[in-house]
């Protein structure tokens, strides 16, 4: 029985099974130490953000076209017929090692399961980091298998290190529909419509669309219980609450980004607007439990945004070196605003591990704060 409710917990091994049809079904698993495979390492978790964005790995966790093949977010950490581990963006350092080129002490950024340690096959070893090779996962998209050393990272400061698996991986998701926004001429909208502007993503994006020279209007779409907070970030042009969105002038041409993937909010936009609006562009599916009833909606079809299809279009087009650069200076930007932006809470062992994800799942955590465990 693992135990609980003490500062030992974070000594012990343990992960979190989540059910793969009710994902707000999770519970604590030991997780005994497992022998260590030729040329694998096993890493100690240090440091996860859980956000809204897990969510939307949870509902896609089992196969639905996401990737183009039979795969989900559940196939990245677990076997096809085991419980779902839920994979969280973070810091880890090299525990246990049987690969030469990733010593133990190596410290990493990136993706891992939500656990307090997890086995990695390094394979491309290099300068900067490597690829994970679990041969589940080298069918999967290769962004999520990039492992990266922290002192290879050229835009990583010690100052923002809690603030980096908070914002880092959905800044660049931010950026990149941003990106793709600037790419299509912004769809020909005056504005850009962005639903659930709160969340991480959201924000990101709003940051990244406001440093373009000529740009659309940026609408932030949010509950009444977030809009002051939306309002106080100074990075959109104007907050609109969900209630108010039949207030507004529905000849504006406009583009949607749904970062939350709520069925409601989305069938109001599309209604209200029509032809006016000219892309529906959705992000993710925090909003699990809003259900589509499948009313036609007017105005254009709902287009599905996949960060690691436009991350490596970009790096085909521009190189992965040229590609870099332009991230790391907009992320460093970025960071220097992080702090205002929102608060870091910090919580550390299982049972917060399990109370975060639970707090996550139905809604309850609070917009105005980065949340990170410490396993």
């Amino acid at each position: 029985m693992l135990e609980r409710g003490t500062k030992t917990v974070t000594d012990q091994r343990w992960a979190i099974d989540i059910d793969h049809d009710q994902i707000a079904n999770a519970q604590i698993v030991a997780a005994p130490e497992p022998e260590l495979p030729e040329g694998a390492i096993e890493v100690t978790i240090d440091l996860y953000a859980m956000t809204a964005n897990n969510v939307t790995y949870a509902v896609f966790g089992k196969p639905l076209g996401l990737f183009g093949n039979d795969q989900g977010y559940w196939d990245f950490f677990a076997e096809r017929d085991a419980p779902g581990r839920l994979p969280v963006w973070g810091f880890a350092t090299v525990s246990r090692s049987h690969h030469e080129g990733v010593p133990v002490g190596t410290r990493l950024y990136g993706y891992f399961p939500m656990a307090s340690h997890a086995v990695l096959m390094p394979g491309r070893v290099g300068p900067h980091g490597f690829t994970d090779m679990t041969p589940r996962r080298t069918t999967l998209p290769v962004i999520y298998n990039q492992y990266q050393r922290i002192d290879a990272l050229g835009d990583y400061r010690a100052q923002d290190h809690d603030y980096w698996p908070v914002f880092r991986p959905l800044f660049l998701t931010g950026w990149l529909i941003a990106d793709l926004l600037e790419d299509e001429s912004d769809y020909g909208a005056q504005q850009v419509l962005v639903a659930s502007a709160s969340s991480k993503t959201a924000i990101g994006l709003a940051y990244a669309l406001g440093q373009r020279s000529a740009r659309p209007r940026i609408v932030g779409l949010t509950s009444a219980g977030n809009a002051a907070y939306v309002g106080s970030l100074g990075l959109y042009d104007e907050v609109v609450t969900y209630d108010a969105i039949g207030a507004m002038d529905a000849g504006k041409t406009s583009a949607m980004v749904d970062m939350a993937g709520n069925a409601q909010v989305a069938a109001s936009v599309h209604n209200h607007f029509g032809d006016a609006l000219k892309a529906s562009i959705v992000v993710g599916k925090s909003h699990w439990d809003s259900a589509d009833d499948g009313t036609a909606m007017a105005g254009p079809a709902r287009q599905m945004f996949f960060a690691p299809g436009r991350s490596e279009k970009r790096i085909g087009e521009w190189g992965p070196d040229k590609f870099r650069q332009k991230l790391e200076a907009a992320w460093l930007g970025f960071a220097d605003l992080a702090p205002r932006l929102l608060g870091i809470e910090k919580r550390a062992g299982a049972d917060a591990a399990l109370a975060a994800y639970r707090e996550t799942v139905e809604g309850k955590a609070d917009a105005k704060t980065g949340l990170v465990i410490t396993p």
